[in-house]
């Protein structure tokens, strides 16, 4: 068990130190952006996110800024791919992998917003919208929702690891994944679901917490039962 928790504490710290490169980035992406966006809606507060700026004014701006876009596409893709092979490098046992890329996962989200409140003081509150993702499209909602899901993945990531180092294997069936995956899926149509308003530059709508409430709850759920399900198999007595 202790070294399990090394490793856990290993990761959290590479995850969190990553949350504030992350915001830091971002800072610097924003000392870039909002002078294009002061300019063009300027009777928004400064620091003001939305409307965002559509791609047809960041032609106008400047190619170069379009270049600058593609470019920020890709970090965030190789992002996700740090976050997988730091949860990969950590993994000891079968079946450890997304315990721990759940865990890096929602680490990194958390500081990355401590990072950002601590260094331009965003969001204002847990209710500020925020460009929570880019790919395959951008992702909009209030920061209260993605820290919500980081704080879901850090608590399932730690449950599946305690499973796993009492020798519980969690034997997930069919219907678990589907159950987890359509959870996520319905998180991500709230999250995309006023992002053609944003892009249109506009002002995102009221945030569907409903949506959101329906795959988190799916999510949970299921995963609980995938829990349940793996004690109750253990403590059958075996076949002789």
């Amino acid at each position: 068990m202790t070294g399990c928790v090394q490793r856990v504490l290993m990761l959290v710290l590479l995850a969190a130190a990553f949350g504030y490169v992350e915001a830091a980035i971002v800072v610097d992406l924003r000392a870039i952006y909002d002078p294009i966006r002061a300019s063009l809606y300027p009777d928004q507060p400064a620091g003001a996110l939305f409307p965002l700026i559509t791609l047809e004014q960041l032609r106008a701006a400047a190619p170069h800024y379009v270049r600058l876009l593609i470019i920020e596409l890709g970090r965030e893709l190789a992002t996700m791919i740090m976050l997988a092979a730091m949860a990969a490098l950590a993994v000891r046992r079968r079946g450890e992998w997304i315990a721990m890329f759940m865990i890096s996962f929602g680490v990194w989200d958390l500081v990355y917003y401590v990072g950002l409140k601590a260094m331009i003081d965003f969001p204002a509150s847990l209710l500020t919208w925020d460009i929570l993702f880019l790919l395959p499209v951008p992702w909009l909602g209030p920061v209260l929702a993605p820290v919500i899901v980081s704080a879901t993945l850090i608590g399932a990531g730690l449950a599946l690891l305690f499973e796993i180092e009492r020798g519980r294997r969690v034997k997930a069936a069919w219907f678990h994944w589907t159950g987890v995956v359509l959870g996520g899926l319905i998180i991500i149509a709230s999250f995309c679901q006023n992002n053609g308003q944003a892009l249109a530059g506009e002002v995102p709508g009221r945030f569907n917490w409903l949506l959101f409430g329906a795959g988190e709850v799916l999510g949970v759920s299921i995963f609980i039962h995938a829990l349940w399900r793996g004690r109750t198999i253990a403590r059958q007595p075996r076949a002789h």
